[in-house]
């Protein structure tokens, strides 16, 4: 499983945002309490939806603030 993109996020209302942010934090709940009863857990999920929602954050963050990017492919 790939590395989600920030461009698959950017089209995201604030209200789906939120909800994504939230659904994402309840995942990593979820596997850690999994972890925690000894069920198997796949160690790579956790990278996944932590780099998720630190993309997530970054995109609510920079929606607050007013920073928009332009799609010029730079970076």
């Amino acid at each position: 499983m790939a590395l989600t993109k920030m461009s698959e996020f950017v089209d995201l209302s604030d209200q789906s945002l939120d909800e994504k942010i939230a659904e994402i934090k309840k995942q990593l709940f979820d596997l850690r309490f999994a972890q925690a009863t000894r069920r198997e857990v796949k160690p790579h999920q956790y990278k996944h939806l932590r780099h998720t929602l630190a993309q997530l954050m970054t995109l609510e963050r920079q929606r607050q603030l007013g920073i928009t990017h332009s799609s010029t492919g730079e970076g």
